[in-house]
């Protein structure tokens, strides 16, 4: 039982707004490839696969990055207790299990098609140079947008076995998206990230982080708005795209980065972001 909680924690299963945030791209781009004279059944499958590849994925890469923020992580005050940091669990043992990890996540890859496989594995270069990027780069958020919304490409690919312009537009909105609420998340520990000499956007831009909260955010709205256009009348697609719009409006005006549990509870707020976003792209066709 001890062991199941330090691996629990490990992997953040008991925190699922990570997975959540990496499977909704992959849920937007199944769903805006999919046509509803297709099988249904392929859909879900695919669906399914695409949710379970990302609770996988995703704790594999939390146990990547506490290997390799181990030392920094006993230095910051929210991760000083993860596993690895606080000695509960060896890093052979940290290995043992990503390993496995990611092996059952190839196990759910190869469902796909060959090109989407290939994606796929291509995404493997962004998941695992993510954690070393804060350390050169004071964009990191931006290495995150473009690992967590890959699944967005595969999603689309899935279904179409290619890639197109429209896809490609909808990945850089999600993009977008992503630097906004990393940004709000890494509010939480500036103070010692500044200390430990940890990069962000966050701190980047720590004088006008509202501002860039708030750009980040009109460009991911801009840009679906654009993507949509022709969608967009009285209808439900246009009722769920605004609600998704909203919650981000919502974040900016009630963003205050000296309110650690403030920034938290915003960030946890997109997860409702992602549903609203994929209720809009499934009701397209209503």
């Amino acid at each position: 039982m001890k062991e199941l909680k330090i691996f629990i924690n490990l992997t953040r299963l008991n925190k699922p707004i990570g997975f959540m945030l990496l499977f909704w791209p992959c849920s937007w781009g199944l769903t805006y490839a999919y046509k509803f004279t297709d099988s249904v059944n392929i859909y879900l499958y695919y669906l399914f696969l695409f949710f379970a590849g990302s609770v996988l994925m995703r704790s594999a890469g939390c146990i990547f990055n506490d290997i390799v923020d181990k030392d920094f992580d006993k230095k910051v005050q929210r991760t000083k207790k993860r596993p690895i940091a606080s000695g509960q669990i060896s890093v052979k043992r940290s290995i043992f299990y990503m390993i496995i990890l990611c092996l059952l996540a190839f196990l759910i890859l190869i469902q796909f098609n060959l090109f989407t496989i290939f994606l796929g594995l291509g995404s493997m270069f962004l998941a695992f140079s993510y954690p070393f990027m804060k350390r050169i780069t004071y964009w990191p958020q931006l290495f995150l947008g473009l690992t967590f919304n890959w699944g967005l490409i595969m999603g689309w690919s899935a279904l179409n076995n290619a890639i197109s312009l429209e896809i490609v537009i909808f990945y850089i909105s999600a993009i977008f998206w992503t630097l906004g609420y990393d940004t709000i998340y890494g509010a939480q520990d500036m103070t010692d990230d500044e200390i430990i000499g940890i990069k962000s956007t966050s701190i980047k831009f720590k004088n006008n982080m509202k501002l860039f909260i708030g750009l980040s955010y009109f460009f991911s709205s801009a840009l679906l708005i654009y993507l949509f256009l022709s969608k967009i009348s009285l209808n439900f697609f246009t009722v769920f795209l605004s609600m998704f719009i909203f919650t981000l409006a919502y974040q900016i005006k009630n963003f205050n980065e000296k309110k650690v549990k403030n920034c938290l509870s915003l960030f946890k707020l997109n997860n409702l972001s992602g549903l609203f976003l994929f209720l809009s792209i499934l009701s397209i066709d209503l």
